[in-house]
């Protein structure tokens, strides 16, 4: 392990105000998404849209990292160019998404633990081989009636200590993604206080790992709540003059149009309890967010918080920046220049959102 080399390359994955592009998703998952828009679910289909995204003009004046998957990093362009050396020659660092996916975890219903560690250390060995340079392993929290349990937050994140070690050992930049997921109809308060809990396990075993955090990304959730969330009732007392009224106040419903800096708040704030400075990095995760949503909550972040925050705040998006490309795309060669356009402007809002310089008249242009 080469301390200043992981160094280097997590503040490279952060800085000029780029993020990352997962485009990692397994090959089921990217079936179901090409399914819904009547793609061919074939491995031509696959290589042919993620040339799409490798060849998108300028793209890495946005984009950093791009994060792969097997099958990806092992295809090739048209011309028989890599795709790593097509991704490489346009400033972007290739990565690998290197877990094996959530499982059912025994004796916790309703609870998933991420597998993939037996084997990951000539895996990564292999891939660093191929070029990749960071990794990323995902870990999946539910939150519902009485869960998550300590026996699952504790083993996913030691789980996700143990891959992080195996990284910086074999000379990648973990990312390490505890991802709070987003169903369910908990409320913003307690995705808060779950997602706290998780992030100080994580570091917790990460320290008892002794995972080299200056040489780490995070990639957490934002703190939001439930998809299905209803409308919270609250009661508080106000003064008027000698009198004490009660005051019923209803949030609004996550359908309807939200306050981001609500979602800022909550999300760094969290942040600041967890993480420690060390680390150079936060980028988050979409987590089935909309684009704009996405770009708006991480553009409050960096208006109101980026000057004094010890970490930069970046993004590591998969649908919320590929999303409008695809739909664009849908299979046909002769939509691909269009794909791209929109795909290079979602990652243009997205570099924006770092700047705190997102609005939503950029999603007009």
């Amino acid at each position: 392990m080469n301390a200043q080399t992981l160094i280097d390359t997590a503040r490279a994955l952060v800085a000029g105000d780029k993020g990352l592009l997962a485009m990692d998703e397994s090959n089921p998952t990217c079936n179901k998404r090409f399914a819904k828009l009547g793609i061919p679910q074939t491995v031509e289909a696959r290589r042919a849209y993620r040339e799409l995204i490798v060849t998108t003009p300028n793209l890495g004046e946005c984009i950093s990292g791009a994060i792969l998957f097997d099958e990806t990093i092992r295809q090739q362009k048209k011309d028989s160019t890599p795709f790593v050396e097509a991704i490489t020659d346009a400033g972007i660092i290739p990565g690998i998404k290197v877990d094996a996916g959530a499982k059912d975890l025994a004796g916790f219903p309703g609870e998933k633990i991420t597998e993939g560690l037996d084997g990951l250390r000539e895996r990564l060995a292999e891939y660093s081989k191929m070029g990749a340079r960071f990794a990323k392993w995902r870990a999946v929290i539910a939150v519902g009636d009485g869960i998550p349990s300590r026996g699952c937050i504790e083993a996913n994140a030691q789980a996700l200590a143990r891959y992080a070690a195996l990284c910086q050992e074999a000379g990648l930049v973990p990312v390490v993604e505890p991802e709070v997921l987003m169903d369910g109809d908990h409320t913003l308060e307690r995705c808060g206080e779950v997602t706290e809990e998780v992030l100080r396990t994580v570091f917790n075993q990460l320290y008892a790992q002794r995972v080299m955090l200056e040489g780490m990304i995070l990639k957490p959730n934002m703190v939001l709540p439930g998809l299905t969330c209803p409308p919270q009732e609250e009661v508080k007392e106000v003064a008027a003059g000698e009198q004490q009224y009660q005051v019923r106040l209803i949030d609004r419903p996550q359908d309807e149009v939200e306050d981001v800096n609500e979602v800022a708040d909550a999300t760094v704030r969290c942040l600041l309890r967890a993480v420690p400075a060390a680390v150079p990095g936060i980028a988050f995760l979409s987590g089935g967010q909309s684009s704009e949503l996405a770009s708006a909550r991480l553009n409050a972040m960096n208006v109101r918080f980026k000057a004094r925050l010890p970490w930069a705040l970046a993004f590591s998006f998969a649908r919320a920046i590929q999303q409008p490309a695809l739909e664009i795309w849908r299979g046909e060669k002769a939509h691909v220049t269009a794909a791209q356009k929109a795909l290079y402007h979602r990652a243009l809002c997205n570099r924006a959102a770092r700047r705190g310089e997102y609005n939503a008249g950029m999603e007009r242009t």
